[in-house]
């Protein structure tokens, strides 16, 4: 009994300081000479990885992949999940960039979410809560989108989108995006790490001072909030990459 009831108050505490400072990485972080947040984001990736092998070998074991599993299963909470992205990517880009784009988009989210979402188990710390795995993504959405830009426009087509539509204005038009999309890394970053802090703090608060029962509810706030901020910045990442991609024809794109 006594052992049931450490395990239950272990798992009913997030923060890392009823463990005196503990978490499941400090060790390997110490040994391999890497920030915590690394190693952890790494972990999440391995974990990533191996989440989508054992989707992979569920739809294989199918006899038809377009009928759903009965009932809740593995395979119908990670297809209601991409047919949500995929529903809210086609209104936001429109049906041809989402075919083109949908691989990029729902990995982004996931694999966000997934970072964000590990803070939520005792021992571990959230990657996202540090601001050079935020930046890092933030500068990753930001190199892919004006990639695909000057794939899809060339680079004056590309390079165009910063200068307006009015050509005596265009000198200044031309500078005022470069820095808004100058400081839409940061930005990103900033967004993604505030929020997730916030909420690993007011969690780790109430955990510390009560550890059974209270922090439930707050559970529950802290999965709401590692979703949305996985959302808007898989919202925004599509708008980016909408934006860049345009063109005259819009006869695919959503209005």
């Amino acid at each position: 009994m006594k052992l049931i009831l450490s395990v239950l108050a272990m798992l009913a505490s997030s923060s890392v300081l009823a463990s005196g400072g503990f978490t499941w990485m400090s060790h390997l972080a110490h040994a391999t000479h890497l920030p915590e947040h690394t190693v952890t984001m790494a972990a999440v990736g391995i974990l990533f990885l191996l989440v989508g092998f054992i989707y992979r070998s569920k739809l294989a074991s199918v006899s038809s992949a377009i009928i759903p599993d009965r009932g809740i299963s593995f395979r119908n909470i990670f297809e209601t999940i991409g047919e949500f992205i995929y529903n809210l990517c086609v209104s936001i880009m429109g049906e041809k960039n989402t075919k083109n784009y949908y691989g990029m988009v729902i990995v982004c989210f996931c694999f966000i979410f997934m970072n964000n979402v590990i803070g939520l188990v005792p021992g571990f710390l959230p990657p996202t809560e540090n601001f050079n795995t935020s930046l890092a993504f933030g500068l990753f959405v930001f190199l892919y989108y004006n990639w695909q830009g000057i794939r899809v426009q060339g680079l004056v087509g590309h390079l165009k989108h910063f200068a307006g539509p009015v050509w005596y204005l265009a000198p200044l038009i031309f500078i005022l995006e470069l820095i808004s999309h100058g400081v839409r890394p940061v930005s990103l970053g900033l967004r993604l790490q505030g929020n997730m802090q916030g909420d690993h703090l007011v969690l780790s608060i109430f955990s510390d001072l009560v550890p059974l029962i209270i922090p439930i509810p707050f559970y529950v706030v802290g999965l709401f909030v590692c979703f949305m901020q996985a959302f808007v910045f898989t919202i925004l990442t599509m708008v980016y990459i909408s934006m860049a991609t345009e063109t005259h024809d819009h006869e695919d794109h959503a209005h």
